[in-house]
């Protein structure tokens, strides 16, 4: 048994935010079926390099668990086709902007009224309120205008985006939140509901902290650098032959810290508030020592003290880790044509009903003849007739 067995998703989205949410709740357990373009497919499906036999690791690495069918829902048939994959459904994601699908009749309100018990996950750059509702949503923009870059980056050089697309990732991730808390509703109410997921919203959301900091001193906050705002010290120090992390996170730590490395414990520095006052003072001197050695001399001694600190490790590190692999974050799987594919792990753990990745990221249309014809009745000859006229 998994969390989500027996829920089927209709998964209408392309690019990152919806994959990502959809396989999520794939991950899960919940059966997804992923529309695509007829001959095109999801975007990503032509993003790169690089590509592994043909296809794209981008879209390999967020589409596993699902099945895909092509599917022109704008033509009439393929409409239609889509009307009775909604009429199974529990839950219907998209991501395109909004009031693209109103035209259509594939908004929240007029799904709604033709399937009350549907659940219907909106995700969209701005959101389906307010002015700049219809403008697109793009990773970059996002972090830009959320105030995620304006904290990012060194304090004399220029603001960064994160190198993963979070603001893209992060909107998947509340949408499946909301997924999932509005099963658990329909549950009590026997209703389905919308849930609306703005990327701008969610990069608002992960200012956490530093937005506390803003509303405390009215001033944005400046970039750092590696730097924490209200912990010393609590980043990136140069070992004599790398980079590596200390996260000393209470005075308790910072005594053991300075025994650890024979760090004068100076009254001036005694508390984390003390710390971040006489930061100018302290990050030199720190530096000067910490150089003398190697990462493995200081991480060794600090983890036996019970400092938290950890090497900055590239890739092949993270996946090589033992506690990486014994966690199952690297998994293995036969794919059609690229062989076997690697791609990372699902990160929840349940302890009574596990996810997993079970299936491969399909090829394009992979499962339209199964789903048209197992799901929902049509013979190989009303398929072939779809397919030669390009419904699907």
């Amino acid at each position: 048994m998994t969390a989500l067995q027996g829920i089927t998703v209709l998964d209408l989205t392309r690019v990152l935010s919806g994959p990502y949410c959809t396989m999520m709740l794939a991950d899960m357990g919940a059966r997804v079926i992923k529309v695509e373009q007829p001959r095109k497919g999801d975007d990503t499906r032509g993003w790169g390099p690089p590509f592994i036999n043909g296809e794209s690791s981008y879209f390999l690495s967020i589409n596993r668990n699902k099945e895909s069918v092509t599917l022109d829902f704008k033509d009439a048939d393929g409409r239609a086709l889509l009307e009775q994959l909604l009429a199974k459904a529990d839950v219907v994601v998209e991501n395109f902007r909004p009031g693209t699908l109103d035209k259509l009749g594939l908004d929240y309100a007029s799904i709604a009224e033709r399937y009350p018990r549907l659940i219907y996950c909106s995700i969209s750059g701005f959101g389906h309120t307010g002015p700049r509702r219809k403008e697109a949503g793009y990773d970059a923009v996002m972090q830009a205008e959320g105030g995620l870059m304006s904290i990012t980056g060194s304090a004399d050089g220029p603001p960064y985006r994160l190198g993963v697309a979070i603001a893209d990732i992060v909107s998947g991730m509340f949408a499946a939140q909301g997924v999932t808390a509005s099963l658990f509703v329909r549950e009590r109410t026997g209703r389905g509901q919308q849930v609306d997921i703005a990327m701008l919203d969610s990069v608002v959301a992960l200012l956490s902290y530093q937005a506390g900091i803003y509303f405390a001193n009215n001033a944005a906050p400046e970039r750092l650098g590696n730097r924490h705002p209200t912990i010393v010290p609590y980043e990136t120090f140069r070992a004599s032959d790398g980079d590596f992390v200390i996260a000393v996170g209470n005075d308790d730590q910072w005594v053991r810290f300075c025994g650890v490395t024979a760090f004068a414990a100076e009254e001036r520095f005694a508390t984390n508030r003390q710390r971040v006052t006489n930061y100018n003072d302290l990050k030199p001197a720190l530096d000067a020592r910490l150089c003398t050695q190697s990462r493995e001399h200081w991480i060794g001694a600090l983890k036996a003290a019970g400092v938290p600190c950890g090497s900055v490790r590239d890739l092949h590190e993270v996946f090589t880790d033992p506690q990486t692999l014994s966690r199952e974050m690297l998994v293995e799987l036969e794919h059609a044509t690229v062989g076997m594919l690697k791609m990372t792990g699902t990160p929840v753990k349940f302890s009574d009903t596990p996810g997993s990745v079970r299936t491969p990221p399909p090829l394009l249309g992979e499962h339209t003849n199964a789903v048209l014809g197992n799901d929902l009745g049509l013979d190989a000859a009303q398929i072939d007739d779809l397919r030669a006229r390009g419904v699907i």
